[in-house]
């Protein structure tokens, strides 16, 4: 156990602390089982150590990694009492899919050893939903932890300290930007390209980015959904079609024949991709989530994935609808308008370029144009980025 400490302690002093995301304050660490999910590199493992660093008595709390060579010879749930018996109170396992058998060893510790607080992450979606979580539902709290917000990029890239904004006040064009010195459509195409994760700095980021996603393709969905691995092939062309198309209202049988897959296998495909959050699907209002044929339309989880797995610059209609879609899923519930492109609370929104008109919205109750290259918001037009600052 002494390696696994040693390793805790040096990560723990890597650690920066100069910006910790507004999501920590989403959970509540005082439950006594927590499972943080979202998708690789979004900033899950820098967020559990930040807490620890900011929050945790460090004698009593012990950090391990599910894939560390020590758990080859070493059970989850015996290293968890051998740390309890030497006065351990809070136990981080990162990276817990990578662990066969996680569940069963979590709810042991979570039955016998009821003074142990456990934390657990996970980047592999597909792998914790299959992993059992069904025997943990009454015991741990789930969050999923989505990428950086626009607000999040800045604050990130700039040193700066900007406060989220509700909708309401977006829709009054008040958002916390410093307009004195700087202009937002500056970082606002760069954010597009690759400010969706905390990595953005990195040089390979795009290399990462697309390595992230093949694993999650040709090796987490075909696990989960015990398909041959040669279906990953299908399933990459399904997301390199949504990658290069205008925004996309799905033709089931058109695409099933461009797949070479049975019509009734696409809903599946569609459900595994997001499932595995690389795919938002848009659905009509009132549209039961478990009906896959109720989609209205479908875009790619972020802007960042569209950029890295397109030919050449993606349909800026597209990006649009994206961006509006990513941000907005994840403090409000968002539908297809029937009339326009979404509706959010009865509110209806029309996405577009600068120059768009409201002839489309004209007749709604309440109507709202979401406009790219525009940095102010003027009468029912706002700008997109705006609504970047809603978490």
């Amino acid at each position: 156990m002494e390696t696994l400490i040693e390793s805790f302690r040096i990560l723990l002093d890597l650690t920066p602390m100069d910006y910790v995301r507004s999501f920590h304050d989403k959970i509540n660490w005082k439950n006594r089982l927590i499972g943080l999910m979202g998708q690789k590199g979004v900033g899950k493992s820098t967020l559990l150590l930040q807490h620890i660093k900011n929050y945790d008595n460090i004698e009593e709390t012990l950090y391990v990694q599910a894939d560390d060579m020590y758990f080859a010879g070493h059970r989850l749930f015996d290293t968890a009492f051998d740390f309890f018996k030497k006065g351990g109170k809070r136990l981080y396992i990162d990276e817990i899919h990578k662990y066969k058998g996680w569940s069963t060893e979590i709810k042991l510790i979570y039955d016998r050893l009821p003074l142990l607080s456990v934390v657990y992450s996970g980047s592999s979606l597909l792998a914790l939903k299959r992993g059992g979580s069904a025997d943990l539902s009454r015991r741990t709290i789930e969050y999923t932890m989505p990428g950086l917000s626009f607000r999040e990029y800045l604050n990130i890239a700039n040193g700066w300290k900007l406060k989220t904004s509700s909708l309401d006040d977006i829709l009054k064009g008040k958002v916390d930007f410093p307009y004195g010195e700087h202009r937002p459509l500056k970082y606002f195409e760069e954010y597009c390209k690759r400010g969706y994760y905390p990595y953005f700095k990195e040089e390979d980021f795009l290399t990462k980015l697309k390595q992230a996603v093949n694993e999650t393709v040709e090796h987490d969905i075909p696990a989960y959904a015990e398909m041959p691995i040669a279906s990953a092939v299908k399933l990459k062309k399904l997301m390199y079609v949504l990658a290069n198309c205008v925004p996309f209202k799905p033709n089931y049988s058109k695409l099933s024949r461009e797949l070479e897959i049975g019509r009734n296998q696409l809903p599946e495909y569609i459900d595994y991709l997001e499932k595995a959050r690389l795919l938002n699907g848009l659905k009509e209002k009132g549209a039961s989530d478990v009906i896959i044929q109720k989609v209205e339309k479908l875009y790619l989880n972020n802007s960042n994935i569209a950029c890295a797995i397109s030919d050449s610059k993606p349909d800026e209609g597209n990006i649009r609808e994206t961006l509006f879609l990513t941000w907005m899923r994840e403090t409000h519930h968002v539908t297809a308008s029937k009339i326009s492109d979404f509706e959010i609370d009865g509110i209806t929104f029309e996405v577009g370029g600068k120059n768009k008109k409201g002839q489309q919205v004209k007749d709604a109750a309440i109507a709202y144009l979401v406009k790219d290259g525009i940095e102010y918001a003027v009468g029912n037009s706002i700008p997109i980025w705006m609504f970047g600052f809603v978490y």
